[in-house]
């Protein structure tokens, strides 16, 4: 009999080891959380954070500025309006935001298995958002293009972690400013059927978002249901602007969700200090929420946040230290306390490659936020150098880290199974549990098994070619590309958007802002 040839063996090999390496990952629409919250501050330290908040909102102030629209509104509902400088009777943001806001919603996407519910004890996890860059380890680091914004649709749709297909998952500059949005909205619509954000870059770009999902969802279902959740924020220290308003005015009469985030590195928006800080934050959110609830009662908000710490030695941002984790932890106590979904957290970093520095700096966050609580986590994945890089190999390495906060989110299995009783006492002292029957009934799915990560020998690790983990991961992202299936897409929904998109792009020029 002949011995079967070298290559043989090794590709047989090489294929068992692949699947025994294949992540086993439930497949579920969100997260349901089967742990407690991290609760990091008492009764009293939240009532004071509360009660200094209703001080800035009371005798400081919020602008809203450029939108004489939006100051009559808040006039109206009884709050102090001189120029632009909006103060709140104490209670009034929190009374109007209790009195209709959704303590949780449904973003309906467009495969209705893959819709999500955001709040209670749910999360939801996203893409990062808004780079302008990309990197990978074949062409370093250089302006996106809408073919990358493609790319990590696909990406985000094919990791079982990922939720949502985020909004602005990197900025396609190839394109005109003012026309981009288009093409990103479709490339959500068409490349994923998860759910997904709208443009917030003009009120009319906002417009636009809900009239391509009107053709794929239909209008009196757009108008009676969630489907688009969109980022606006706050302008910190203490300022609303125009574009910012406009868009939230145009989603929210639309009954579309905000997630109202104040964007701050503390030391130069906020104070220095996390009760300082957290204050800041709470303000701007009460402020930013009710203005919606005025717009439209029952609209869905989400109470967001996006705090870091910035080098007071060199002014730059500072990400995965303990002062943003604090801040996370109390900002989404006190977003439970009044009762509406909170957004924050995700793979944070000011590294300029997937090295040590990203790793441990995402991990920080990603735990933090898993931890406390967060409802909607946008930049879970791909987020390098400050929020200005979408890295292709670090996106593979969080969404790595997005199924171990699924895992670690389930908690504890107390069932009759998982008790191993029958495994104890088959075993009994002194022996090994490696050939118990209760091992080998559960050994496939009894502990999470990274995709990327390299257990083998130094041997082993060497035979398959020495690699790290950000080349592990550009092989996996590669992969993922060459085997991406489209989801099923009706052919004259596709058509009608196309024939949109094509009618808008005519109606103005193309422009670079």
């Amino acid at each position: 009999m002949s011995r079967p040839s070298r290559r043989r063996r090794s590709g047989s090999r090489d294929a068992k080891r692949a699947e025994r390496q294949r992540p086993l990952v439930r497949e579920a629409p969100f997260i349901e959380r089967k742990i407690p919250y991290y609760e990091l501050m008492d009764e009293a330290g939240l009532a004071l954070i509360e009660e200094n908040a209703e001080v800035v909102l009371q005798e400081i102030g919020i602008d809203f500025r450029d939108d004489p629209e939006a100051l009559a509104l808040l006039r109206d509902a009884g709050a102090d309006v001189q120029g632009e400088r909006v103060r709140f009777p104490k209670g009034m943001c929190r009374a109007v935001i209790r009195a209709s806001a959704p303590a949780e919603f449904t973003q309906h996407a467009r495969n209705p298995q893959r819709s999500v519910i955001i709040g209670g004890d749910r999360t939801v996890l996203a893409p990062a958002y808004g780079p302008p860059f990309i990197r990978n380890l074949d062409d370093g680091r250089r302006y996106a293009t809408i073919e990358d914004f493609r790319n990590f649709v696909k990406l985000a749709y094919m990791s079982p972690g990922l939720h949502h297909s985020g909004g602005t998952i990197c900025e396609p500059v190839d394109l005109p400013v003012n026309k981009r949005h288009f093409d990103m909205v479709y490339s959500h619509i068409k490349y994923s059927d998860k759910p997904f954000m709208g443009s917030v870059t003009h009120p009319e770009r906002a417009r636009d978002s809900i009239d391509m999902v009107r053709i794929v969802f239909g209008d009196e279902f757009v108008e009676q249901n969630t489907v688009i959740t969109s980022l606006i924020n706050a302008n910190s220290p203490m300022t609303y602007d125009a574009t910012m308003l406009g868009a939230a005015k145009t989603y929210a009469r639309h009954n579309q969700a905000t997630v109202i985030s104040p964007f701050i590195l503390a030391g130069a928006m906020s104070p220095v200090t996390v009760a300082g800080t957290v204050t800041q934050i709470l303000a701007e959110a009460l402020a930013g929420m009710a203005f919606i609830q005025l717009v439209k009662p029952g609209a869905p908000v989400v109470f967001g946040t996006f705090s870091s710490s910035m080098s007071m030695q060199s002014g730059a941002p500072t990400f995965g230290t303990p002062e943003p984790g604090l801040v996370l932890y109390v900002a989404a106590a006190l977003a439970r306390r009044l009762g509406v979904p909170f957004r924050s957290g995700g793979g944070l970093c000011a590294a300029k490659i997937p090295d040590a520095q990203a790793a441990y700096e995402s991990a920080n966050t990603l735990q933090a936020a898993a931890l406390a609580g967060v409802n909607f986590m946008l930049h879970t994945a791909g987020w390098l150098e400050g929020g200005l890089v979408m890295s292709y190999e670090k996106f593979i390495m969080d969404a790595d880290q997005a199924n171990m906060i699924g895992v670690l989110l389930q908690g504890v299995d107390t069932s009759e199974n998982a008790q191993a009783l029958d495994a104890l006492r088959e075993v009994g002292p002194g022996n090994h549990f490696l050939g118990a029957a209760h091992t080998r009934a559960n050994f496939e799915s009894a502990f999470y098994r990274s995709p990327l990560a390299d257990n083998n020998s130094f041997e082993q690790w060497h035979e398959d070619g020495a690699l790290d983990t950000a080349q592990r991961a550009n092989r996996i992202w590669k992969k993922m590309l060459e085997e991406y299936t489209p989801p099923p897409l009706d052919d004259a929904v596709d058509d009608a958007l196309l024939a949109y998109i094509g009618r808008r792009k005519l109606q103005f020029p193309d422009k670079e802002y």
